[in-house]
Parts: C-alpha cells; structure tokens; sequence
C-alpha cells in the first residue's frame, strides 16, 4: 500500500453513513398527486399505526436477516417475503419495494461468499422496537431498534452457537392523497457495520498533514489455513480472558465508566470499545498530550485520540510495541484487534477485538454496530475488496 501521511486529528473511525444500498433512499419520494386532486387532511399518527411502523420495520429488516440463513432448512423453504404482505394504511413504497429487492439479492449473494469460506446460518431471529417518533404534516420518521440473533449452521463443541448484533435505524414516511403511510427510506444511524447490511459503509476522504512519521500497518492476508502463529494466552503480560469477558459484557450495554461515541456523528465507538477491553486486559496509560499518538489513556471524562481514533490506535499500538502485525487475519486469537480499510485508501476506518477463537477460526465482537462473536469468516463475505490489518496484542 502506498505510504500517506494522515493527521492526528482526532478521528474515531472515517464511517460516515452506510452505502447507498444500505441507505437505501433516505429522502422521501414525494407522491404524485394531480392538480387540483382533493385530499384528506394531514392523518395522524395513533398508537395503531405507530404499532403498524414498527411491524412493517420489523418485517423489512427480518427479510434481510432471512436472506443470510440457509434456504434448504425447513422452516425457510419456499419462505414468502414479510415486508411485501402490508397494504392499505402503512406499507412500502413502489421505490423501496425495490431498493429492498435490491438489498435482499446482495445479502443473498453474501450466503454464497460465506458458504464458500465453510460458513453458514442455520436460523435467525430479529425482532425491532420503536423507539421514537416525529410527525410533520404528511412526513413521519419513526427510529427503531434492531435487535438480530443468527444461528451457526455447524457448531459444534466450543465454537460459539450464535451471534449477533443491535442496529439503530431511522425510517421515513410520506403519506399518499388518501393519508396512507409508505415507507419511503431506511438510513442506518450507527455509523456501524451490520450482519445484514448490505454493503460496505462510505468513508470520508482520509486528511492529509505532515506527521510525525507514524509506523504503517502491514496488510494481513485473509485465505484461510495459514501457517500456525499461537499465542500463549496464559502466561506474560496481559490477561486476554478479561479482555474478551469485559467485550462480552458490554457489546451491548455500555460502561457508564467511558463515554458513548455511537451514533455521535464522527465515525462511532469501536475503537474506544477495544481500547476498555484491552484496558481492562492490564494495558496501562501513556499520560500527556491527547493529541500526540504516542500517548494513551481514556476514562469518563477525557480520552486521548489513540483511545477512540481508529488511525492513532494503529499508530500508538505499534510505536509502543504493544503489538506486532499478524500476516494472516485467521492467526488472530483472544484479546488480539483487527481493522478494516473498507475502500483500500490508507486510512483505516474500523476496529474489533477477538472474543473466542475455536477450531482456528476467530470470532470478533465490536462497537458501531453493537455485535458480538462474528466470525471473520463472516467479514471476509460482508466485505471481500477491503484491506484487513491484523495486530497480536
């Protein structure tokens, strides 16, 4: 990778806003109504139908997690999709109808790649809960929660039976002439990267600015079967198994002891996820200036750029020799970190730790968005064209 120069300014991740299938349409289509054509009045928006936008969110965001499971198993053969049965007051619009064809057809796609790496879902369950909702005229947001469990097709002895994740979404409504609601777009508002989103997040353009000559990262492979690198997770400096119980503890009920980056509008919490976890694994604090990547530290009331920017992790980790770089991202074992450049352009944009490694596969859990135990596996088929840095903590 060509070697660039990148700001200590502080950055907790370049993941602005999933992609525009992921997106999918987040400005309202307004209908088209003729001239003069009469009209109700601006509908309300009652507890029924508030009941009917969260079923609908709900049977949108379940079509996507059933496209990821396994056709062949029983209870999904010949299985009928949930979001297009709703009609009459609350239903999708002619363009999301479409958009969400599109998103389910990349998810399906995403099967075949993680069939092929030896992975596949046996079941899967979301369930969606509304958490708020906005009214203006003829236009309604409602944001939900997303709550998704997917089972592993071949677990078996100690490899984890599930994973999953929570995901924030704000859906938009626009009433028709008649005061029917369609569901007109779906934006996700972690900043995150979801199981079932459909395709890679969009990262802002990497800044620019003499540096202090930061150590570069070197790629780690992802093909699978590597030469053996173990690690010995049992004795020397760091205790791994409290790095991966504190990650299993709070993937998704966050420490009131650190600050809640998520959904905060400059990349979301993952790398401030990973350094508590591997604070709580016996790293300890570099103090002086949060702005210099050769310090670190992080509590409830200040954090150095190292402890929440995904870049000055990578910086700081490896200019302390708290880490070294991994050739393979399936060496990877408990309480070791991997990031993700998703579009290869030198700055890297997200941050999981290792929660479980069994049968010499690892499994990652992360902040943005909230997920616990998901196979690199997984990764590879969500995101097969990113640069993937593997670190040995």
């Amino acid at each position: 990778m060509k070697s660039r120069k990148l700001s200590r300014k502080r950055r907790r991740a370049t993941i602005f806003t999933a992609a525009a299938a992921s997106v999918v349409a987040g400005v309202a289509m307004l209908p088209n109504w003729s001239a003069g054509a009469s009209t109700v009045d601006d509908p309300t928006v009652d507890t029924q139908t508030k009941a009917t936008f969260q079923r609908l969110a709900d049977a949108v965001f379940t079509d996507r997690t059933d496209a990821l499971v396994a056709s062949d198993k029983q209870q999904y053969k010949g299985r009928k999709s949930l979001s297009k049965r709703f009609h009459g007051d609350v239903r999708l619009s002619k363009s999301q109808t479409r958009n969400e064809k599109t998103a389910v057809s990349q998810l399906r796609d995403r099967k075949k790649r993680l069939a092929a790496l030896g992975e596949q879902y046996s079941g899967g369950k979301t369930s969606v809960t509304l958490d708020k909702t906005h009214v203006d005229g003829r236009h309604a947001t409602a944001e939900v929660t997303e709550t998704t469990t997917l089972t592993y097709g071949e677990a078996r002895g100690k490899e984890p039976k599930t994973t999953g994740f929570q995901a924030h979404h704000k859906l938009s409504f626009t009433a028709d002439r008649n005061g029917n609601w369609q569901l007109t777009g779906v934006r996700d508002t972690d900043d995150g990267v979801a199981v079932n989103q459909p395709t890679a997040p969009t990262v802002a353009a990497p800044d620019t600015a003499d540096d202090d000559n930061p150590p570069e990262a070197t790629r780690a492979a992802i093909t699978r079967n590597p030469a053996a690198n173990p690690k010995n997770l049992t004795s020397g400096t760091y205790d791994y198994k409290a790095m991966a119980d504190y990650a299993k503890k709070y993937w998704s009920n966050y420490n009131p002891d650190y600050p809640d980056f998520n959904g905060a509008g400059e990349g979301g919490d993952c790398t401030n996820f990973v350094s508590q976890a591997l604070k709580a694994g016996g790293w300890k604090h570099v103090p002086g200036d949060g702005t210099d990547f050769h310090k670190w530290f992080g509590n409830s009331e200040i954090q150095s750029n190292s402890f929440v920017g995904v870049n000055e992790f990578s910086w700081f980790a490896l200019s302390s020799k708290r880490v070294t770089s991994l050739a393979n991202v399936y060496q990877l074992d408990v309480g070791d970190v991997l990031q993700m450049d998703f579009n290869k352009d030198g700055s890297k944009d997200h941050t999981m730790i290792v929660t479980s490694r069994v049968n010499g596969v690892p499994y990652l859990s992360y902040h943005s968005t909230n997920t616990y135990n998901r196979s690199v596996a997984s990764i590879i088929a969500s995101y097969p064209t990113a640069a993937y840095y593997a670190y040995r903590t």
